[in-house]
């Protein structure tokens, strides 16, 4: 009996063949390539048959590999497969039986060898991966480089293409005396450099520079998972082949970096092994707590046509800017049309082609990439001029000054109010933002010749206080229940940032929002219990662009998003006899002001709601001032007390295109990671079958590592 393991990345293809002790019959390390074609294939399907293109060129080079073992296909009892290039057409070419995640897929190859591991770097062609062992909470956590290059093996063959050597020559000609230092922030600025000094100094030199650079660049992109981690680290993946680079790798983290004998072939290495161990099990019966055929709830249909009045119709009412934070119901109160600038912004995110004109538009004006898409699509839309214009100058301080450029640009810079919004909350803060309310107010009054009616703002803040007790019955319902919604539909309501606070409205969709979850708590509460299933919590603002990726999460990976923080009501009551002051202090405590405040609520919720997990969309790249890294520590720092791991997802919420392509990787890894912590399995639940007519496989055999550790540890 044998197992096989395929690792298909974006340089190499990798193959391991494990026999039924877990020894390793035979590998694979080969680069793949581009069809050698001059004319475009015209694909035809049976990529069985074809071979043609690089797609279908693997099949043969499995079915050559397997040969060359002298191991007939049917010897093969389970295939698990892995890498950044798996996609739903493999299936065509490979007949496998599991896809697993390349951070779950190393981590088996090097436990399997090294069964006390505990942190592992990979660095392949495409990425870099850091993974780690936390005791504290009996699970892995790994971290993924983004979307730059640099510290990868793309970048070494740069280097390697503009130096004119063999990149596995590199290391041979290496001098390390050599202090030459070239740029780690870009695999392209770096080659650039590389360039200009290539005739100026030694050859030894230069790759020098470029091994540190790289070794540098890898720490930086994934090294901080190794923060206070002074044990050995496993060096894995088509980079450790340069010693170099593992030679600074040392320099820097000051451990022992150890090159296992296989670390080229590692990734397929432990999804062999994953398949040995899971050969002849298949998922579990669950329960499918958001069958497809049921209804969309009423109260979805009543958020859309709430939105639809709210910022697609037009009235006679004057019309005033609000960014997400300016009270509403002030402005309800005084009986103003609104359009809170950001949400108009997600709006047409669907709208793809709309957005990349106005992220061409909004460049032809000075606005790069650097600023944050939202307020990029601001300034390439066209915006209804409106009649005055309100904003916080926090969180975010550069929406505001996108506001006071956008106010200028409109005419309307007499019109316009900026209210000083300190993140502490104390008395002087309270009174601060309080007293600019009502010069707000008064600004309004002025310029657009109406009267602010207490009564009116009285009947405001009761409305608001009515909404807000029916949320937090919403919330209270939700965090204390099996799953009754899909987060992915949940977390567009985003209740915290609705303008339509002070108005009913708001209290007659949750109203009965409300009692669709009192429905489907009866319904559900007969099939599962709130122990049976994943419960996952949503930090900050969704990719507004498609749903795909929360339906990845909760549809292909089981793991229900239970709750979403922009659903989270945490302030008190208003006090109808002082408006301003206890608007002041909802203010204070939505929870994005003050982030200290925002840990604190994540974490005093997440253990009575039995979050097994936190999932945080870090919109802008940690530039965002709402998830920056300063947030992201502290969190991390707080959740880890409670032994819930965190999730970091880089991306964007207006602009797929800029999205890491390791990002269905990462969720994936997360995913694995919990269901091992929670059901003993990355799969999840299994039960021993047949269903590919495959017998189960015996018991797991832990191998002992090849060398001694310390013999593997790498010197000048």
């Amino acid at each position: 009996m044998h197992f096989l393991g395929i690792d298909i990345g974006s340089t190499t293809l990798k193959a391991v063949i494990l026999s039924d002790k877990g020894k390793v019959r035979h590998s694979l390390y080969q680069r793949t390539k581009p069809t050698n074609l001059n004319e475009k294939l015209s694909c035809t399907g049976r990529c069985q048959e074809c071979g043609a293109c690089n797609l279908g060129s693997i099949k043969k080079v499995i079915d050559e590999f397997l040969g060359s073992a002298g191991i007939d296909r049917r010897e093969i009892i389970c295939t698990a497969v892995t890498g950044s290039q798996i996609i739903d057409e493999t299936r065509k070419i490979i007949d496998y039986d599991f896809h697993i995640s390349e951070v779950s897929a190393h981590i088996a190859g090097a436990t399997h060898y090294y069964p006390d591991c505990e942190a592992i770097l990979d660095v392949g062609g495409q990425d870099s991966k850091a993974m780690l062992y936390s005791r504290h909470m009996d699970l892995w956590t790994s971290k993924m480089s983004g979307i730059c290059a640099a510290g990868t093996g793309a970048f070494l063959d740069s280097v390697a293409a503009k130096l004119n050597i063999p990149v596995d020559q590199m290391a041979d000609k290496v001098n390390y005396d050599s202090d030459l230092e070239f740029s780690s922030v870009c695999a392209v600025l770096s080659a650039t450099s590389i360039n200009k000094f290539k005739n100026r100094y030694p050859l030894g030199d230069i790759i020098a520079g470029a091994c540190r650079a790289q070794a540098r660049t890898i720490m930086s992109s994934v090294g901080e998972i190794f923060l206070n981690y002074k044990g050995d680290i496993l060096f894995q993946g088509g980079v450790a082949f340069n010693r170099a680079v593992a030679y600074y790798l040392k320099q820097i983290t000051g451990g022992n970096i150890v090159i296992p004998e296989f670390h080229n072939v590692m990734g397929a290495l432990g999804a062999a092994w994953i398949a040995k161990e899971n050969a002849g099990m298949q998922k579990a019966d669950i329960v499918n707590v958001f069958e497809p055929e049921l209804p969309k709830p009423r109260s979805i249909a009543m958020r859309a046509n709430l939105t639809k009045k709210e910022f697609l119709s037009s009235g006679k009412e004057p019309l005033v800017w609000r960014n997400l934070f300016y009270p509403p119901e002030i402005l309800n109160a005084l009986g103003v049309r609104m359009l809170t600038l950001e949400t108009y912004a997600a709006l047409f995110a669907r709208n793809q082609k709309k957005i990349k004109t106005y992220f061409d538009n909004a460049a032809y004006r000075g606005f790069s990439a650097e600023t944050c898409s939202f307020l990029r699509v601001l300034q390439g839309m066209p915006l209804p001029k409106p009649d005055y214009a309100v904003s916080t100058n926090e969180p975010c301080q550069q929406g505001e000054r996108i506001f006071q450029d956008l106010v200028r640009s409109y005419g309307i810079k007499d019109k316009f109010h900026s209210l000083h919004t300190p993140i502490n909350i104390d008395e002087r803060a309270v009174e601060s933002i309080a007293e600019g309310l009502a010069q707000t107010v008064k600004g309004i009054e002025k310029q657009l010749g109406l009267k602010m009616d207490l009564g009116r703002l009285k009947d405001s803040c009761e409305n608001s206080n009515s909404a807000r007790n029916v949320a937090l019955k919403c919330a209270e319902l939700r965090m204390t229940s099996p799953p009754l919604i899909r987060g992915a539909d949940a977390v567009y309501f985003s209740f915290i940032f609705s303008q339509s606070w002070g108005k009913k409205d708001l209290t007659a969709m949750m109203d009965q929002f409300y009692s669709e979850l009192l429905q489907r708590k009866e319904e559900i509460e007969k099939k599962i219990g709130i122990d049976d299933t994943h419960r996952l919590l949503w930090l900050h603002l969704p990719p507004f662009y498609n749903t795909k990726l929360l339906d990845f999460i909760e549809t292909s990976c089981e793991a229900p998003i239970v709750f979403e923080e922009v659903n989270f009501i945490g302030w008190e009551p208003l006090d109808t006899d002082d408006p301003y002051r206890s608007l002041a202090k909802k203010m204070l405590t939505v929870g994005f002001l003050d982030p200290q405040l925002r840990v604190k609520q994540i974490s005093a919720h997440s253990i009575p709601a039995k979050f097994n997990g936190c999932v945080l969309y870090n919109h802008g790249f940690g530039r965002c001032s709402m998830a920056d890294s300063c947030f992201v520590k502290h969190l991390k720092e707080e959740l880890n007390e409670s032994k819930i791991p965190l999730l970091v997802i880089d991306g964007d919420c207006i602009d797929p295109t800029i999205d890491p392509c390791s990002t269905f990787t990462k969720v994936r890894a997360f995913i694995e990671a919990l269901n091992n912590r929670k059901f003993g399995s990355i799969f999840g639940k299994l039960k021993k079958g047949a269903a590919s007519g495959k017998p189960a496989s015996p018991g797991p055999e832990i191998i002992p590592f090849v060398q001694p550790l310390k013999d593997k540890i790498c010197r000048k």
